[in-house]
Parts: structure tokens; sequence; C-alpha cells
């Protein structure tokens, strides 16, 4: 049997072990390496607001007031 093959193959699987290890550590030294995944709470309260904002828009536009040209003088007078 050759056993030199199984030793550095258990050598190979220490060091990614070590390296996996090293890995992680880092990650827990700096929070902010992580990529920004919202909870439910926070999807949540984005689409609520969305909706929010979009009903406002609607809303505004249905009932603005239009806005009136008011240099043009009336052509005909109301008192007939």
């Amino acid at each position: 049997m050759n056993h030199w093959h199984d030793e550095f193959m258990a050598d190979y699987h220490r060091q990614d072990i070590l390296k996996q290890a090293e890995h992680i550590r880092l990650e827990k030294l700096s929070p902010g390496s992580r990529p920004y995944h919202p909870g439910l709470f926070e999807r949540t309260m984005f689409n609520f607001a969305n909706w929010m904002i979009s009903t406002g828009k609607q809303l505004r536009k249905r009932y603005e007031i239009p806005a009136v040209n008011c240099r043009k003088t009336p052509t005909g007078s109301f008192a007939r």
C-alpha cells in the first residue's frame, strides 16, 4: 500500500480546514463584510412605504385642483 497519498490528502484537508477557520474568524471581525439581507419586518415596512407613496401620488392626481388661466377674460356676461 502507498501511504504517501493518504498522508498528502490528510495534510491537504488539514490546510483547508485551517483556511476555513481563518476565513470565519475574519468574517466575525468585520460584520460589514457580509451583504445586507433585510428581514421580514424591514421588507414589510419598505413595501408599505412604497404603497403609501404611490397611493398619495394617485390621490394627489385625483383631487388636484386644475390650474386655471386667470388672464383670460370671460367672453360673455353672466347677467343676461
